[in-house]
């Protein structure tokens, strides 16, 4: 049982580092492969491709010739027949006998007699049953098959044009999906740095709190702020998944539960090309100019097919008789073969009301091209603004970052000279525990000022720190000049000792630094 209890453990330990571990490195060139073989727009675009090959197809067999089988079967109430009085013939030989022999009374009653009657022959019965093959070949239609051939062609294009504009936009949406991961991914780690920090800084307010040095103020002070820094690292969390999910669903892995690892850095451009360049791209290989321009040649071809509609269609026509059932072939032929033409002259003005409304077509198709080449005038000059405007703002972080790297080096002196055994101020004579305060309080200011440098230099925003430490300096001015507080600073054999407010106000600034712990015997012994 224990045997079993420990293999359950170890079988979910292992099962818990896989899902921990299941993560996809993946470079931009991988995804981008990935993108191409697994889209979902783009295979999309890819049946619109082959949709416009088939109506291409569909408008060049007007080039053929139709062939089509047609058979009935007939029931008809009477038979066709054909009935002849037998007196056209008796009277005319009843003429010729009494020219020859006048009195004759036999043969004159015998052609009476049968020229009563009534001679009838059946030509079909009443059941009749016909299979016959007629074929059918357009010579001329008034222009109608180059104009539809040219549209086919014409649609191709443009379903070529539509997937390559639909790859162009799936492309920037991976790139911002995956460098936004990557950038995801960073801040995420900066702000749990961040909060790390504010969270040291917190347990050190509650010790201050504890020993008297701060008032409560002090203390909902730096809570406030790790609360706000653990909000941020929430939210940050939050966006990392969210860009996760997107790029799931740009390369079709949205049902795998491994988590996408950007591996390409992120990169950023040191100088643009000219803005002539970016406007030769807008009128030379725009996707929506080049589409608007097809659209525009196919209702071109509208117009010249509706106006084709005013001449008339020459077809050459065969009709063969495969089986027939009660009709005699010397009645009906068999074999039939002709040329025939059809015009229509007169159709309700239909064909007029169809080339205006091709015209109005392209006269919006063509309007619709000059606003589209204007507006992306204006996008290029605004985009181009944009990135002028970005490159300016990292000059300016870039002086940040220098700021940040100059207090990180004014911090690591301020270290050394304190650690050293800096033991007087400008000549002042304190008292044992007074030197612990400033060898304390000192060195934590200084690590309050200027350890933000790796804050800055990631997230590359020095004012709102700047703001919040200008807002901690008021309130402790407020109260080393109007308060006048006396309180107590550290214990030391089991006696405290008072000093005035302006070490209190050193004390506050700063916090205890963990590390300063480990230092503070050292530095009673070396006083």
């Amino acid at each position: 049982m224990k045997k079993n209890k420990i293999l359950f453990v170890l079988w979910a330990l292992c099962f818990f580092v896989i899902q921990t571990n299941a993560q996809t490195p993946l470079s931009f060139e991988e995804s981008l492969h990935l993108l191409n073989q697994g889209n979902q727009s783009l295979k999309i675009a890819d049946k619109g491709i082959e949709i416009a090959k088939a109506e291409r197809d569909k408008l060049n067999a007007f080039w053929y010739p139709t062939l089509q089988s047609t058979g009935a079967f007939v029931h008809m109430s009477e038979k066709i027949e054909v009935k002849q009085p037998l007196s056209q013939f008796t009277d005319p030989a009843k003429d010729f006998v009494h020219s020859i022999i006048p009195d004759d009374q036999i043969i004159s009653a015998v052609l009476d007699k049968i020229g009563a009657n009534t001679l009838v022959f059946p030509l079909t019965p009443r059941n009749l049953t016909t299979v016959d093959l007629s074929a059918e070949w357009v010579l001329f239609s008034g222009g109608k098959r180059f104009r539809a051939t040219n549209i086919g062609r014409t649609m191709v294009d443009l379903a070529r044009e539509n997937r390559a504009q639909t790859a162009a936009s799936q492309q920037n949406l991976l790139a911002e999906s995956y460098y936004g991961l990557r950038l995801a991914q960073q801040v995420i780690a900066v702000r749990e740095e961040t909060y790390k920090g504010l969270q040291k800084h917190y347990e050190n307010a509650l010790k201050l709190e504890a020993a008297g040095m701060i008032d409560k103020a002090g203390r909902l002070f730096a809570q406030v702020n790790m609360d706000e820094a653990k909000r941020a690292l929430e939210a940050a969390r939050k966006e990392e998944t969210v860009v996760q999910s997107a790029l799931k669903v740009l390369l079709n892995k949205k049902d795998t539960d491994e988590n996408i690892v950007p591996t390409s850095p992120l990169f950023m451009n040191d100088s643009l090309p000219p803005k002539m360049l970016f406007d030769m791209s807008v009128n030379s290989g725009n996707y929506m100019l080049n589409q608007l321009q097809l659209q525009e040649h196919i209702a071109k071809q509208e117009v010249r097919i509706a106006q084709s509609g005013y001449l008339p269609n020459i077809a050459l026509f065969g009709k063969q008789t495969l089986y027939s059932h009660g009709i005699q072939s010397n009645l009906l032929p068999r074999t039939m073969v002709g040329i025939g033409f059809t015009w229509n002259l007169f159709d309700g003005l239909d064909r007029e009301k169809k080339i205006r409304q091709s015209k109005l077509t392209q006269q919006t198709l063509a309007l619709g091209k000059m606003k589209a080449r204007d507006d992306l005038a204006v996008g290029v000059d605004k985009l181009y603004t944009q990135l002028e405007k970005a490159q300016d703002n990292v000059k300016a972080l870039n002086a940040t970052i220098e700021l940040s790297e100059e207090l990180e080096r004014i911090r690591a002196d301020g270290k050394c000279r304190f650690a050293h055994g800096v033991v007087a101020l400008r000549g002042r004579k304190m008292t044992t525990d007074v030197q612990h305060g400033l060898f304390l309080g000192i060195p934590v200011f200084v690590d309050l000022f200027c350890g933000t440098h790796h804050f800055l230099r990631k997230i590359g925003n020095i004012f709102a720190v700047i703001e919040r430490f200008c807002a901690v300096v008021w309130h402790h001015f407020e109260q080393f000049f109007f308060r006048k507080l006396t309180i107590p600073v550290l214990k030391h054999d089991g006696a405290f000792c008072k000093t005035s407010c302006l070490l209190s106000f050193l004390l506050l600034l700063g916090g205890i630094a963990e590390d300063q712990h480990a230092k503070r015997s050292d530095l009673r012994g070396q006083v």
